[in-house]
């Protein structure tokens, strides 16, 4: 793997290196080069560093990064960076062997450890990955444990993040620190209340309990509000078709519980989530995860903060 990326990265050097070839969308002109791997990581970078650094987003809007594959001009623009700041986790891998190919240390920070990670749960009634023999595991038997990499999803979690990334560029470039850190005191703020605005939805909705017809990537949203929970498929399972078994628990689940809404994550055929809706009547809605959005969307200036605002709104209409 290492000598792979070493001809990569060789390859790479008679390439042209302009713009957002490649597959880099770039956001801003400053003189200091960030490159990101995920959007939650592009937008808190573009947030903390203003106009001061120009910031790359590696894995192509709309599609999913446990499948990217980096391209040479991916791996140079690594090498050059100031600054990389990635998720971390199984659907990185291909980063770490990157990274123990390329010359010198890269400046890092590493979303997954800024936070305190919790391990992908199985749930009751859940479809876990396919084994390699081909038989599916549910939430009755045990599975090895892997870290859930979906950290951003909450408000709390991607104000230690972006914490974690002024400091790091207070020591890349301490010239404008003051800048940093003041950019960085104004975004959290930003997000500490939207996590107010989450708690006192659901202290007035008396916690509810959130179906989602489709993978489960808001671990950590339901961990931070104390809300219980029930999916289709973990959040970093494969996209697969669910079993009948799993549908039809889903459907039991809604009605016991008396459900007004079953959510679908942002790409999703929400084919599972129709189903479910024609059977019980509940109403299907969109919770974004964040973990990526459509070019359009980026082109519009997209953020974390109105992706998850539109989430509250959401939540408000199914449990208002």
């Amino acid at each position: 793997m290492k000598r792979l990326f070493t001809v990569l990265l060789i390859i790479s050097l008679a390439l042209p290196l302009c713009g957002c070839t490649g597959g880099c969308y770039e956001s801003g002109s400053g003189e200091l080069s960030i490159v990101t791997t995920v959007f939650p990581a592009f937008d808190f970078a573009r947030e903390i560093a203003g106009g001061r650094a120009s910031v790359c987003l590696l894995v192509p809007p709309g599609t999913e990064s446990h499948s990217f594959e980096p391209t040479a001009q991916d791996i140079l623009r690594i090498q050059n960076c100031d600054l990389l700041i990635c998720n971390g986790g199984e659907s990185e891998v291909w980063l770490e062997d990157m990274l123990e190919g390329l010359e010198g240390d890269i400046p890092l920070v590493v979303m997954l450890d800024c936070v305190q990670a919790l391990e992908e749960e199985v749930k009751e009634g859940m479809q876990a990955q396919a084994h390699e023999h081909g038989e599916e595991e549910d939430g009755d038997h045990d599975h090895e444990a892997e870290y859930d990499e979906h950290v951003w999803t909450s408000p709390k979690n991607a104000a230690l993040i972006s914490g974690a990334i002024s400091e790091r560029l207070c020591s890349i470039d301490p010239e404008n620190a003051e800048y940093y850190s003041s950019r960085c005191d104004a975004y959290s703020a930003a997000l500490l209340s939207l996590d107010e605005d989450f708690r006192a939805l659901f202290r007035e909705a008396g916690q509810p309990t959130l179906i989602f017809a489709d993978r489960f990537p808001v671990r950590y949203f339901v961990e931070e509000y104390g809300l219980d929970y029930y999916a289709a498929f973990p959040g970093c399972a494969e996209q697969a078709e669910p079993s009948a078994r799993t549908v039809a628990f889903l459907i039991d689940k809604v009605r016991q519980e008396n459900t007004p809404a079953v959510f679908y994550n942002e790409f999703s055929n929400q084919k599972m989530a129709d189903v479910i809706c024609e059977d019980t009547g509940c109403e299907k809605l969109l919770f974004h995860s964040c973990h990526n959005v459509s070019l359009q969307q980026l082109e519009e200036g997209v953020s974390y903060l109105g992706l998850m605002g539109k989430n509250l709104e959401t939540l408000r209409e199914a449990f208002g």
